[in-house]
């Protein structure tokens, strides 16, 4: 049985698209894309349909990330077939939690940066970024290219570490 993975950020147009083109990618490199299926979503419909932001795309190119999407809104329903909702950043977080239909739905959500190593889930960096307890991932979209950047590096740190818990779950359900 596949496992579902789906990234969710405000708009599905700059994070959740990067961490999902990332994920992919690990979950190729694993050798487990029969396993693993792996989607985005944003917590709102303003740019369904649209293409990810431009930025986005230019700086998953450079490092050798697949770009092609098209945006879309989570819908509860998607709850019943998913595995795990992964969350940018705390807002997103809270927001999926009251949407999910059930207390174990609301289990299934959890924050990227959650599975980052702790010395770079509390970098120095995230918290003067405004990134609260550390693990949000910050919305790039108002700033610059580097902001993009550095929202790379960190869905990169921390897809290694939602790879291994995935890669449990899946030796979990085998034995």
């Amino acid at each position: 049985m596949t496992y579902r993975v789906c990234f969710v950020c405000t708009g599905n147009i700059c994070r959740s698209p990067m961490a999902e083109s990332v994920f992919r990618a690990r979950v190729a490199e694993a050798g487990l894309e029969d396993l693993v299926a792996v989607d985005s979503a944003g917590t709102g419909g303003w740019h369904e349909g649209e293409p990810a932001d431009p930025r986005t795309v230019s700086v998953l190119e450079e490092h050798g990330y697949d770009s092609e999407h098209v945006a879309r809104q989570f819908q509860s329903s998607w709850f019943a077939r998913l595995d795990l909702v992964i969350a940018l950043d705390a807002g997103h977080l809270k927001a999926l939690r009251r949407l999910a239909p059930t207390e174990a739905d609301a289990r299934k959500v959890r924050l990227l940066r959650s599975y980052a190593p702790r010395s770079s889930a509390s970098a120095p960096h995230a918290a003067s970024e405004g990134a609260g307890d550390g693990l949000d991932v910050p919305d790039p979209y108002y700033g610059g290219r580097d902001g993009f950047e550095e929202c790379l590096e960190m869905v990169e740190v921390a897809s290694t570490g939602l790879l291994a818990a995935v890669r449990e779950e899946l030796e979990g359900r085998a034995a």
